[in-house]
């Protein structure tokens, strides 16, 4: 406690200043210690009183609301800070929660869309070695390539054409493919345009019961809404859907081109709902092309690959390469039902054989 002393009335300042005396002071202060003390242990006696005369159950709620707050302390200092970041690099982070070009994806850290980081081309390098090493260099230039000078392929491509992951390079670029590209599965899928539909229909049948049936998921878009059941997702069997759809999974089976065995190979049924709008993307590569059969095509649905539109029809078979720019949309009346297709992915036709095993071992689901 630090003396101060009082100051000076009025007649005292007509009155010449004289010093106190050094014994004068030492009793003052030690007058005004002796009384902050006294009312000090009043205050403290007081406070003791009163937390006795507290009945339990006041304690037991001051208790918990001080465990609580000590509970809050600890896990918002355990908490880092967020960092602040650009529209572009929320889009392509995989710590985006999943948001992507105005749609959700998956947030699994497994999903090949999520998990960009820097050493992707460290690691894809990594598996090419492991591979030639097993099997042979032989065939792989083009991978090695491309694995190579990833960086600079991505960032130079034109806007046009910009796959999120993996490019390689001299593959003719094309936003559409003619029914010839994968002539064998084209033709097979269409024969067998009925079954599909016959499994799709009593999927869909579970519609009715709730709101979002067991194997399938909703993609939020900006409007409206885009279901899909997968039977391979990135490579990926998904048994119980499989189960429910058994004719659909062995039809895979009897694919030539069918991509079954890396994390770029998907095959579902898609379903989009009237009044719905898929923004704007690119696809994770350009070593594929996406086959559509349609199962149910209303008016006024269409997709838009590279600024090129192209509408779908029942029964036949629509190739494109999603690594271009594409939307689809379904601006039908809601009477007329949801645009439904069978989506599977075929290999680019012009990956040689020996780059499709070499790629399948490189992106293998889980490596």
């Amino acid at each position: 406690m630090v003396w101060v002393p009082l100051s000076p009335t009025s007649s005292d300042r007509r009155a010449p200043l004289r010093t106190p005396s050094t014994t004068t002071m030492s009793l003052e202060w030690l007058m005004d210690w002796s009384w902050s003390l006294d009312g000090l242990r009043d205050f403290i006696a007081t406070g003791i009183q009163s937390f006795r005369d507290c009945d339990a159950t006041a304690l037991v709620a001051v208790a918990c609301l001080l465990v609580l707050f000590v509970w809050y302390c600890y896990h918002v200092g355990r908490e880092q800070p967020r960092a602040y970041t650009t529209v572009n690099a929320l889009m392509q982070s995989a710590e985006a929660n999943g948001v992507q070009n105005g749609f959700v994806y998956c947030q699994s850290p497994e999903c090949v869309r999520c998990s960009h980081h820097d050493g992707l081309n460290q690691k894809l390098y990594h598996n090419l070695q492991e591979y030639a090493k097993r099997y042979s260099w032989s065939g792989m230039g083009r991978i090695h390539k491309g694995i190579r000078e990833q960086g600079r392929y991505l960032n130079s491509r034109p806007s046009i054409q910009k796959p999120e992951v993996f490019f390689l390079p001299d593959l003719p670029t094309t936003p559409y493919f003619s029914r010839d590209a994968q002539k064998h599965d084209v033709e097979l899928l269409e024969r067998n345009f009925q079954t599909i539909l016959c499994e799709f229909e009593t999927l869909y049948k579970a519609f009715s019961n709730c709101s979002l049936p067991q194997g399938w998921k909703m993609n939020s878009t900006p409007s409206g809404e885009w279901f899909t059941f997968y039977l391979v997702n990135q490579g990926m069997c998904v048994p119980r859907n499989c189960r429910r759809c058994p004719r659909t999974y062995r039809l895979l089976g009897s694919l030539r081109t069918c991509i079954g065995n890396n994390v770029f190979g998907n095959a579902c049924i898609s379903v989009l709902s009237p009044g719905t709008v898929i923004a704007e993307h690119y696809g994770p590569t350009n070593i594929r092309i996406r086959c559509h059969l349609g199962l149910k095509t209303p008016s006024n649905c269409e997709l838009v690959v590279g600024g090129e539109p192209q509408c779908w029809a029942e029964g036949r078979c629509l190739l494109f390469d999603d690594s271009f720019l594409h939307t689809a949309f379904h601006e039908g009346a809601p009477e007329e039902g949801p645009r439904v297709v069978f989506m599977v992915d075929l290999w680019h036709p012009n990956v040689a054989a020996a780059e499709r095993q070499a790629l399948d071992f490189i992106f293998a689901p889980g490596r």
